[in-house]
């Protein structure tokens, strides 16, 4: 008896060693699995992130690798000295600088975000062997880009002296085909030109802004888009919108005006977008929820994190049930305190043209040793389902109709169809204004996504629909 109560109280006691033996193990366990884990899935990810500032330890021993476009152009390469010594070159200058970047003053673009890749060398094994033996560095690997030549200078090249972006995607895969920001500055020169671009004045110290991916702007009417989207999803009877334009109106105590006073007359919604009716989205917008046009947005990414690997600001977007509703006007009109960036911009329409599913952009297509073997290829991936299938049909009719009689027209041509939408955004108290165009080509087979966005396009005279018009044409030629 005695020897059994003494057998439970030791049963007792061992308890918590037992429980503590448990715990360790199991965390023990975890700890393996998380290992395991990391080394067979993730560990390539993490060492090549383009904050790891340990990737720059392996130029020790590896040479820079190049940088090409998807049909062959080199845009970044090593420039070869009589004493064995070399320095980063980019052949084409300022067309690519904030697409391919810089690599010396910190690094930018695809020389940051590449970076470990280009530092990584998979030549052949004996190769790297004799190197080793011989303490001579290896040649990198090359990054074969998405971006096409063609296409790149054409944008470079329409954007003239201009300020502003264009960014041109596929909306089936995400690929990004051309992403040019002007101000631009020569990467060639940056070790020269850094004092004095990095300034505090606004005119220089922007030339290294990235405009198609961070910089911000008032979307204008291309924002319309979603105003008309969330306006079908509340009102299944949308096709019976009715509305009188007079070129002017008052909403929530708001006064309301049409671009230039025009006076549109009756309207039905697809010639409310058509024409980019400012008085009739305001009206459609004092009916709409806001809390649920707020959900809609934020379903399209405003003011959350966008699925890409470079460097970006977020879009916002302010209004909900909650808000003034004085606000309520200029917002769905694409005024008011919403910001996008380009790249936003193409994302929401690549959306629209790829049957409503949104893919995740992205810039570099493959990875091969210095002799062209291939080490590793990067395949499209999506990043939601956003829309449904006949949304997206409604909303590409509709957005056919801005090309082909509203303010979109002469866009598209008789070689290819074009859906898209116009955005004339106020960014100041004086009138001063930004011109934007977002649309896609072939529309029944969508190829290509292009969107542009002018600076204080009434200075520079020129508009985002030309610009668009020769970036079609040149992938069509």
């Amino acid at each position: 008896m005695r020897e059994k109560r003494r057998s439970e109280k030791n049963k007792i006691a061992n308890k918590p060693i037992l429980l503590m033996t448990y715990v360790f193990a199991g965390i023990f366990l975890l700890m393996v699995l998380y290992l395991c884990k990391f080394m067979i899935f993730d560990s390539e990810r993490v060492i090549a992130n383009s904050y790891n500032t340990r990737q720059d330890k392996l130029a020790e021993r590896v040479i820079r690798g190049d940088i090409v476009t998807s049909d062959g152009v080199v845009v970044a390469t090593n420039q070869y000295l009589d004493d064995g010594t070399y320095y980063r070159t980019y052949p084409y200058g300022n067309m690519f600088a904030h697409a391919v970047g810089f690599s010396t003053k910190g690094k930018s673009g695809l020389e940051l975000t590449s970076n470990y890749y280009l530092l990584t060398s998979n030549a052949n094994i004996f190769e790297r062997t004799t190197n080793a033996l011989q303490d001579k560095k290896n040649m990198g690997d090359t990054v074969i880009t998405t971006l096409d030549y063609n296409l790149q200078s054409t944008a470079y090249n329409a954007l003239g002296y201009g300020k502003g972006a264009v960014v041109v995607m596929e909306p089936d895969t995400g690929k990004i085909l051309a992403m040019v920001s002007k101000p631009d500055f020569n990467p060639n020169e940056i070790d020269a030109i850094w004092e004095s671009v990095t300034t505090e004045t606004e005119g220089e110290g922007s030339v290294l802004l990235n405009r198609a991916t961070q910089g911000l702007y008032p979307p204008g009417s291309t924002f319309k888009t979603l105003t008309t989207l969330e306006y079908i999803r509340e009102n299944p009877d949308w096709e019976d919108y009715h509305f009188i334009c007079e070129g002017e109106g008052i909403y929530n105590n708001v006064a309301i005006h049409c671009y230039n006073g025009t006076i549109h007359g009756e309207e039905d919604l697809a010639d409310s977008l058509a024409f980019s009716c400012n008085t009739s989205y305001s009206n459609i917008g004092t009916n709409l929820d806001m809390d649920e046009f707020r959900e809609l947005c934020e379903d399209f990414l405003f003011n959350d994190s966008l699925p890409y690997g470079g460097n970006y600001s977020k879009s916002s977007f302010v209004l909900d049930g909650q808000s003034d509703k004085s606000q309520i006007p200029q917002t769905v009109i694409g005024q008011g305190d919403t910001l996008i960036s380009p790249l936003h911009n193409a994302m929401i329409m690549s959306t629209i043209a790829n049957g409503g599913v949104m893919m995740k952009p992205y810039m570099v297509e493959q990875i091969v040793n210095y002799e062209g073997v291939n080490v590793k290829r990067f395949s499209p991936s999506s990043y939601k389902r956003l829309m449904t299938p006949s949304e997206a049909q409604e909303m590409t009719t509709l957005l056919e109709g801005v090309v082909d009689y509203g303010t979109g027209y002469g866009v598209n041509t008789d070689a290819y169809t074009v859906a898209g939408k116009t955005g004339t955004a106020e960014y100041n108290s004086e009138g001063k204004s930004h011109s934007w165009f977002v649309g896609f080509s072939n529309v029944e087979n969508p190829d290509i996504v292009v969107c542009v966005v002018i600076e204080d396009a009434d200075t520079s005279g020129i508009r985002a629909t030309s610009v668009a018009r020769q970036i079609f044409d040149a992938y069509y030629q």
